[in-house]
């Protein structure tokens, strides 16, 4: 009898043991979801496709190496239009799903994300290039949002002095998507990095007014093309294309060049578009990429979320000194010395021995 007793008591001491430590979620002092629970990671598309070669793929990707790592669950909806209603729809449908960590890239969800982050606000969000307000451009970052942008300028400058190193002499020309910032700050930026090869390093390249041109959309592939073609008519031999979905018109035009015989390149944007420009074998026109590294933002937002750190209620800059901008480590069409000069500029970068404006200025002649 007392050796059974003995035997209750020390079953009943350990499941008490047990209760004690591992009952209920803990606490997380700035709001977030707790360092030991588990959430759904969900992300709302802006123009183009999940595919899009540059920014929404960029971000899926980034969300898809944390959840595959973190073992999430992750969803992607894409909205039939690109209004706040359509925004504002897919958000609430992911979150009545479970989904209550949500990614929107592009400035175009300032206002669904303004609204959400009252509306939802036992959600998070991640927004991309762009900070939630209510139309009248005033900034409200709340503690369940982080708002994400990134010194594109620097990207474009050092892509504008490969390009420049590896072209030597020529023309090269520009096709943005929509004039917005992002794409203003990498066509100026590109210029800059132009400029600075020209004076410093012995290049001779022309950027004529004629050859800087906003298409106004991210998706028309065909007006990609289009444009190119006509300035690679115009004796261009290198286009910067930030575009999202007109770039793939761009590089699969840059492409039909190239395999006639002509000797012309582009340079790709956002993400590393090196093998999005593969023609032949391992043969790519892609010449090199002006990075911002949206997944790595996105990736580190998941992460810091499912660690109990979500930086709530603040402006994030992804720039040179902290890796978040810059060309592909490999580049396959630059050479050793090109890439080692551009390697010394990144230095002098992050040493803040060089500033790249992120205004449009009067370098175009």
């Amino acid at each position: 009898m007392k050796k059974g007793l003995k035997t209750w008591m020390l079953i009943a001491s350990i499941v008490m043991f047990v209760t004690g430590c591992g009952g209920g979620k803990k606490e997380n002092p700035s709001g977030g979801t707790s360092a030991v629970s588990n959430f759904k990671v969900g992300m709302v598309t802006d123009a183009g496709s999940i595919d899009d070669k540059s920014f929404n793929q960029g971000t899926w990707e980034g969300i898809q190496k944390a959840a595959g790592e973190l073992k999430l669950t992750d969803k992607y909806l894409k909205p039939t239009g690109t209004t706040e209603a359509d925004y504002m729809k897919e958000i609430g449908n992911l979150y009545d799903a479970g989904f209550k960590f949500i990614v929107t890239p592009g400035f175009k969800f300032e206002t669904a994300i303004f609204k959400s982050q009252d509306k939802y606000k036992d959600a998070k969000f991640v927004l991309i290039d762009g900070f939630p307000h209510s139309g009248d451009s005033k900034s409200v970052v709340k503690e369940n949002t982080v708002a994400i942008f990134f010194a594109e300028q620097e990207s474009g400058y050092l892509a504008g002095i490969a390009t420049a190193l590896q072209i030597k002499e020529g023309e090269a020309g520009f096709i943005g998507g929509m004039e917005i910032p992002p794409v203003q700050k990498y066509n100026w930026g590109f210029q800059q990095g132009i400029q600075y090869a020209n004076e410093k390093l012995g290049t001779k390249i022309s950027l004529k007014k004629e050859n800087v041109i906003y298409q106004g959309s991210f998706d028309n592939v065909a007006a990609g093309g289009q444009l190119a073609a006509q300035m690679f008519d115009r004796g261009v031999k290198v286009i910067f294309c930030a575009a999202g979905g007109v770039g793939v018109g761009v590089i699969n035009e840059t492409k039909t060049r190239v395999s006639s015989g002509k000797a012309v390149w582009v340079v790709g944007v956002d993400v590393d578009q090196y093998a999005d420009g593969v023609y032949q074998g391992d043969k790519s026109v892609v010449l090199t990429s002006a990075m911002k590294k949206i997944d790595h933002a996105a990736y580190d937002m998941v992460k810091a979320e499912k660690e109990g750190k979500f930086p709530g209620g603040k402006t994030l800059t992804f720039d040179s000194k902290n890796d978040g901008v810059g060309i592909p480590d490999k580049n396959p069409n630059l050479s050793e010395d090109t890439v080692k000069k551009v390697s010394e500029v990144l230095a002098k970068l992050k040493a803040g021995e060089i500033k790249v404006a992120a205004e449009q200025g009067s370098l175009i002649k």
